[in-house]
């Protein structure tokens, strides 16, 4: 920043009220080379943060807070890094067939001049705080920089054929080795729950889910797609040579001290084999029942389903929906050494200490029926199926329910009630089904807003009607909505917990189930008798300030 700049940010921040002339006058007798708001900083005067924000008011600009902002991979990498610190700028976003460019000083128009000529694009400045332009600079900086490498490396060694693809795969120092690292690394850090590693037509796209929602991490060229799905494809276990046929497979690796799971999919697409790689973190199997957000009412009738010795616990709910982590919290609550604890999955999500666990292995004649019979003959206690797939799987499960042992299973259904028709569907007598089923919880994941920057406002009525929410018309809840900020990355949400569905299976629904009903009055029946729908439960969050309407609305049907 020049002398004459510094001198137009002073005069700026006096008039807004942010420092006083003295301490203008004072900060520019220090400046001594550096940046006026550099010096204001370091005598804490103002924060970079107000001086931005005053910056922006001025010249009729919008401020944007880097650190909770969701930049946008494809525009950051548009500048070359030298020309970006150079002029302390970093596009993060194309809009309206304009580049938005968050500036530390907007009012530099050779930089802005430089812009428009580099990447062709009209220039849409926004104002930044310095220090956080600088840092999101040297971010894409490094990531660049390790692609780049990459290529580099690649593009020397010129490896096309298979022998050189699985050497260099499997090369701890090869450069795809690094991109694996800093992918798997990177996602662990930032609480991803899925990895989609996708071939486009020109491109390689790597992207993370982050509490449910996609997000694109980095692009890099095509010629890395390759090696990349070798070196996944050899830590997983698969057969590199293989590129027809879906293959799965799993790998482990450590992170600052915490063990980290991932199962693997590749799929072969047109463009090319995709993967995807889901993080099972080793510690999520040690949440208990009360960590995973269920609300009084719903917790009591569970925890009288899994208290009882026999009969039947099922989960349901789509795939993602957390079914698995559920099942297991419920298992530490009935684990126990003087209990005989078996379960059957495909695959094995997480592997447990002092457990028999079974790995389902369709092609060896392995399937979850076979291995049921099998469990059955070691007198277990309690027996947890993976999932109720087939008719001879939730025919042995049902009976084993009526014989004396607990059964937890997950079922994919949208909501409680249908559970008992699908069972129906799948070809068991709707007497053994109704008899053997406890309890069916059905659930969904929503995300939880951030604590640190969530907003309190007052609804609209009419929208309330409109979505079913119940309130009091003489008095309107206060409720909360996403803003975001540094700590949730922007998104205005943080983590996530479930909204549940728990019907307890009484002699009314048992004889509506014995009569064929339908889901919808085996429902009917259930809420009559107290069930609180997915709905009902979400709603109930919302109002506890734990989650947003739209959220609530997003994952419930």
């Amino acid at each position: 920043m020049t002398a004459a700049s510094g001198k137009r940010l002073g005069k700026v921040l006096v008039q807004s009220g942010v420092i006083s002339e003295e301490q203008l006058q004072s900060a520019l007798s220090e400046a001594d080379g550096r940046t006026l708001s550099s010096v204001l900083v370091e005598q804490g005067v103002a924060t970079e943060q107000k001086i931005a924000q005053a910056v922006a008011e001025s010249m009729g600009l919008a401020y944007v807070d880097l650190g909770g902002y969701e930049i946008d991979p494809t525009a950051a990498t548009m500048l070359a890094t030298d020309l970006a610190k150079r002029h302390c700028v970093l596009p993060i976003k194309i809009q309206d067939d304009e580049l938005v460019v968050a500036m530390a000083d907007p009012a530099n128009i050779f930089a802005i001049d430089d812009l428009r000529i580099v990447t062709g694009y009209e220039i849409r400045p926004v104002v930044a705080a310095e220090s956080d332009v600088v840092a999101s600079i040297e971010k894409f900086a490094t990531m660049n920089q390790n692609v780049d490498e990459m290529v580099s490396d690649l593009d020397e060694t010129s490896v096309e054929q298979e022998a050189e693809d699985r050497a260099a795969a499997a090369d701890e120092e090869a450069p795809v080795a690094k991109l694996m690292n800093l992918v798997v690394t990177e996602a662990i850090r930032q609480g991803a729950g899925d990895i989609y590693v996708e071939p486009l037509e020109n491109e390689l796209r790597v992207r993370y889910r982050i509490d449910g929602v996609c997000q694109e991490v980095v692009r890099s060229p095509k010629k890395l797609h390759r090696q990349l799905i070798s070196r996944i494809k050899i830590a997983s276990g698969m057969d590199i040579a293989e590129k027809r046929i879906p293959q799965d497979g799993r790998f482990g690796v450590v992170l600052d001290g915490k063990g980290v799971d991932f199962r693997v999919a590749v799929l072969p697409t047109v463009q090319g084999e995709m993967s995807v790689m889901r993080l099972l973190r080793r510690d999520a199997i040690m949440m208990s029942l009360e960590d995973l957000g269920f609300l009084e009412h719903a917790m009591g009738q569970l925890l009288d389903a899994i208290n009882k010795p026999y009969g039947c616990l099922l989960v349901t709910g789509p795939t993602g929906s957390g079914k698995s982590t559920t099942l297991y919290a419920a298992i530490n609550k009935t684990a126990d050494p003087k209990i005989n604890l078996i379960t059957v999955e495909d695959p094995v999500e997480y592997r447990l200490e002092g457990l028999s666990q079974v790995q389902v292995h369709e092609k060896a004649g392995l399937s979850f029926a076979a291995a049921l019979r099998s469990i059955l003959r070691q007198d277990p206690d309690v027996v947890m199926i993976g999932e109720i797939r087939d008719k001879e799987t939730a025919t042995i499960a049902i009976e084993a329910a009526l014989t004396g042992h607990l059964v937890l299973s997950t079922l994919h259904t949208n909501d409680a009630p249908s559970a008992l028709t699908r069972l129906t569907e799948m070809g068991v007598e709707p007497f053994l089904s109704a008899s053997a089923v406890n309890c069916v919880l059905a659930q969904r994941l929503a995300r939880r807003l951030c604590s640190e920057c969530k907003e309190a406002y007052t609804p609209d009525p009419a929208a309330l009607d409109r979505i079913g929410f119940p309130y009091d018309p003489d008095n309107l809840p206060t409720l909360y909505r996403a803003v975001g900020c540094k700590r949730c990355s922007g998104i205005g949400y943080k983590g996530r917990m479930g909204v549940h569905e728990v019907m307890t299976v009484t002699e009314e629904i048992e004889r509506a189930c014995v009569n064929h009903a339908s889901g919808d009055e085996i429902a009917r029946i259930a809420v009559s008798q107290g069930m609180k729908t997915l709905r009902d439960d979400g709603f109930a969050k919302v109002a506890m300030g734990t989650t947003s309407v739209e959220e609530i609305m997003r994952v419930v049907v």
